[in-house]
């Protein structure tokens, strides 16, 4: 492959990571170095923020959540397995309660403009609309950024109202480039 075909074929996009157990920024970190390590750039990082548990399990600790700009070769289902390897490697444990306490979380947010879908990702990520805790550090990053299809990121926050406490807790994390 020339490297022009390799630039061809690498994509922008953004990856979401939350902690809510142990040294919670160090997880988030970790997580961003191991992404190097599988063929996932890191370009950028949002600031770090602390986010009150959403979803299932309700009464479990406050999170650390982050966003990620990254480029990869990697297709979707390739990118979901790099994640799956990195929460491995940084020490999350196979099964538990959905949306329950975990030392890392890394989810495929949006891979540059495409929609895809299979048993076991969407893009772009079915919940990336609905999550104060997603859509503050993607905006971050990203103010202008709009969804496959034209819907800009920004409405979605604007349309949340209230619930789903977000506040700033730290500086962006470290980027790391392959």
């Amino acid at each position: 492959m020339s490297g022009g075909e390799a630039a061809a074929s690498r994509r922008q996009g953004y990856l979401g990571l939350g902690s809510n157990i142990g040294e919670r920024r160090a997880h988030l970190q970790a997580a961003v170095e191991a992404l190097a390590r599988h063929g996932v750039s890191v370009l950028r990082c949002s600031s770090t923020y602390e986010t009150e548990p959403v979803g299932l399990v309700l009464d479990q600790p406050e999170f650390l959540n982050a966003c990620v700009e990254i480029v990869t070769e990697h297709g979707p289902a390739e990118l979901l397995d790099a994640c799956k390897e990195v929460e491995r490697e940084v020490g999350r444990a196979v099964g538990g309660p959905r949306h329950g306490p975990r030392v890392i979380d890394v989810d495929v947010l949006l891979l540059g403009d495409l929609l895809y879908e299979s048993e076991r990702l969407t893009l772009p990520h079915e919940q990336v609309t609905s999550r104060r805790f997603v859509l503050v550090p993607l905006l971050e990053l990203a103010p202008d950024l709009v969804l496959p299809g034209g819907e800009p990121l920004s409405a979605s926050l604007a349309a949340l109202g209230k619930g789903q406490e977000v506040r700033l807790a730290g500086p962006p994390l470290t980027a790391q480039t392959v």
